[in-house]
């Protein structure tokens, strides 16, 4: 449905939505929809971040087998 609208219909889309919602109210939404994003990439950087940490600090940790901490 989507696949045959070209550059015309964009273009009459983005007039339509311009009249219909104003310059001002656009512009506002537009920074919203940046912060949105802004906030997304920092969330999945922050998440990817505490599971390399996690990945680290199980690393680290003591993997002797129990037979050989009781002989120790």
């Amino acid at each position: 449905m989507l696949n045959n609208i070209g550059l015309p219909g964009l273009l009459l889309i983005a007039v339509v939505v311009l009249v219909l919602f104003g310059r001002g109210k656009i512009s506002s939404l537009m920074g919203e929809v940046g912060k949105g994003i802004t906030a997304f990439k920092k969330g999945v950087k922050d998440g990817s971040e505490e599971l390399e940490k996690d990945d680290e600090a199980e690393g680290a940790r003591d993997v002797t087998p129990e037979e050989e901490k009781d002989k120790a």
